[in-house]
């Protein structure tokens, strides 16, 4: 039987145990939700103020140049490389993770006759962005559960946009198997990157995009990233055709001749704030190591899991036994799930909701310590067995869940 004291003894040998202070979390609250949005960076709000008041205020137009802002989408990138098993030019940073969807499906969509496929119980942009895709190709659009889309990989799909960990229950895809059916896959790693050991070049994969606000703790509403393989990037055009995109921007052609690399992808003017700050959280997940960081998430998962079934038996676990089939959250359901994540909020345990009836609490290893989860657990049975969950307050109001 686990203890306390183990888990302390875990915090005290934990070679990411010096990263918890590096973010400005407030003091005495357990922070479960950095699948959703990660946490502050001490560094991020540093680097902020210097660009501000420094690169913006003093440098002002000059630091296009002088602090090196025209090649951050590709710098950055590079940098989001090395976290996802990619070359350092076939990333780039732009846009939002719904618009890089757009772009790469659209893309692989036109170079190809068939169907357009998406996960019909996936994120609901993914589904909005693959029925508009098949719409503006003419296509068909078929929505595929979860758990039928490795016999819908057939000859007569376009492309197809997946998530390779589902935003609910964490179950993983197996990047690999699906890859090797030979249809273009548009991977959606948002809940993948910076969470779990990614090596895209290993697994097939040609096409990805991905959130800069989860586990990379770029900041709310945060940069996307897109990846396409070197041998499609001269092949696919963007649907979205801006002058960042140009081969030549300061050239200042209305003649349209895409980029020859990675940056034919960009679109408009990049936003500089927002971009250096996801910069700052992409550092610090490269201070550390991807199986350090994944040997911690499991360990958070099983150690929250084993508690959970003991204490409070009547939360149903979805989210997958195997490490090699889940992401960095873990999920339970229950009916009343939207009330006790509200209850468990007034008490400074912050996880999140999601329909119909999932209660998700995201296990971060740069941000948390064992005993964080220890004593969330602890305070998650005290919710449920008080029934503190089963009052007006919890049961209506606010719109972000």
């Amino acid at each position: 039987m686990i203890t306390r004291k183990d888990v302390r003894q875990w915090d005290a040998a934990d070679p990411l145990g010096a990263f918890p202070a590096r973010f400005a979390l407030p003091p005495g609250l357990i922070y479960l939700d950095g699948n959703s949005l990660g946490a502050l960076p001490r560094a991020t709000a540093t680097r902020l103020r210097a660009v501000v008041e420094e690169e913006w205020g003093e440098g002002l137009i000059r630091s296009w140049n002088d602090r090196d802002w025209v090649t951050a989408p590709q710098r950055v990138g590079a940098k989001i490389a090395r976290l996802i098993g990619a070359e350092e030019d076939e990333v780039v940073v732009a846009d939002s993770t719904t618009v890089c969807l757009f772009k790469l499906l659209m893309a692989a969509g036109e170079v190809r006759e068939g169907a357009i496929l998406a996960e019909s119980d996936n994120f609901p942009t993914d589904a909005h962005v693959a029925a508009r895709v098949a719409e503006l190709l003419g296509r068909s659009y078929r929505p595929t559960p979860r758990d039928r889309i490795s016999e819908a990989l057939t000859s007569d799909v376009a492309a197809a946009i997946l998530s390779h960990v589902d935003y609910r229950t964490a179950r993983r895809h197996d990047m690999k198997a699906l890859n090797a059916a030979g249809v273009p896959i548009v991977w959606d790693l948002s809940h993948s990157v910076g969470a779990v050991p990614l090596d895209l070049k290993r697994d097939g994969a040609s096409l990805a995009v991905g959130c800069g606000y989860k586990f990379l703790n770029g900041g709310p509403g945060a940069h996307a990233f897109l990846y396409v393989s070197r041998e499609l990037q001269g092949k696919l055009r963007s649907p979205i055709a801006g002058w960042w995109g140009h081969k030549a921007p300061f050239s200042f052609s209305c003649d349209f001749e895409p980029a020859p690399d990675i940056a034919r992808f960009l679109s408009g003017t990049p936003a500089m704030l927002g971009l250096l700050a996801l910069e700052s959280g992409v550092d610090l997940m490269l201070e550390t190591d991807a199986q350090a960081r994944w040997a911690k998430s499991v360990r958070l998962h099983d150690l929250f899991a084993k508690r959970i079934a003991i204490l409070c038996p009547e939360l149903e676990r979805i989210t997958p036994d195997d490490p090699d089939r889940r992401g960095s959250h873990i999920a339970f359901r229950h009916p009343d799930a939207l009330a006790i994540v509200r209850a468990l909020i007034a008490r400074d345990v912050i996880g999140d909701f999601r329909t119909p009836d999932v209660a998700r609490f995201g296990l971060t290893p740069l941000t948390l310590r064992y005993e964080d989860v220890w004593q969330a657990a602890d305070i998650i049975a005290d919710v449920m067995t008080s029934r503190a969950w089963d009052d007006n307050r919890y049961h209506a109001g606010g719109v972000v869940t």
